[in-house]
């Protein structure tokens, strides 16, 4: 069984007036993540919330040894869909979520929209996930052999949501853990301050999670703080 040590942290930031970001750190499920209320529209906490809400409650109501993470995203995508058309018929009510379960040596993560989970193993740090936003989109699309172009205005915008209408597609990350090992869950609060190279930078030093998650959450503050920033970070101490 791993041994883990993890923190988590959320600060309102200097310019919301509500902290619509979500996370969770739950050592007994192994779980940890973020969720973000999409910005522009209504409910943005409460879509965050039931969406961590659920997927922990489908976790702990699963009989499998592993999980069937995609469709247990799928059903609180669901339940924030159904939420919204009681908060706000006309537009919904949305999220991203970006959550990890450790399960024996595995790392198993359910991805949708644009918060991140970055892996650091030594020198080698990654990103893990994809942002689903517009401009991904059509940089896919146009790999493809597409021709097709979008408005700057719309680079960042959400092509994938929790709370969206019908089906979702849940983007599932499999890692298999190595001692040493660091997980770092966050919402765009952060990544839109922090560069990657400075995520990194944080990540390979030898100080306790707790220590660089504040220093982290610190200078997305300090650079502005335009949004919420909340972040989870992981150690892997040792796989015995």
């Amino acid at each position: 069984m791993p041994q883990i040590r993890a923190v988590a942290l959320t600060d309102i930031g200097r310019v919301r007036r509500r902290n619509e970001d979500r996370m969770v750190l739950n050592e007994e499920l192994r779980l940890y993540g973020v969720a973000d209320g999409v910005g522009g529209l209504p409910g943005g906490a409460e879509a965050a919330e039931l969406a961590i809400l659920k997927v922990t409650e489908g976790l702990v109501a699963s009989t499998e040894i592993s999980p069937d993470m995609p469709m247990i995203v799928q059903q609180a995508s669901s339940a924030v869909f159904d939420l919204g058309r009681k908060l706000s018929p006309s537009s919904g009510i949305a999220s991203t979520l970006t959550v990890g379960q450790i399960i024996r040596s595995q790392l198993i993560i359910g991805h949708v929209g644009d918060s991140r989970c970055y892996a650091q193993r030594g020198d080698a740090f990654s990103c893990l996930t994809v942002d689903h936003s517009v401009e991904n989109e059509i940089r896919l699309r146009r790999a493809q052999g597409e021709d097709v172009y979008f408005h700057e205005s719309n680079r960042h915008a959400l092509t994938r949501c929790m709370g969206q209408p019908g089906s979702i597609e849940v983007d599932v990350i499999r890692r298999t853990l190595q001692a040493r090992d660091r997980y770092f869950f966050c919402t765009d609060g952060v990544t839109g301050l922090v560069s990657d190279a400075e995520i990194s930078g944080f990540l390979t030093r030898d100080e306790d999670p707790e220590t660089i998650l504040r220093e982290i959450i610190a200078l997305a503050i300090r650079r502005g703080g335009h949004d919420n920033a909340t972040g989870v970070l992981v150690y892997i101490d040792s796989i015995a």
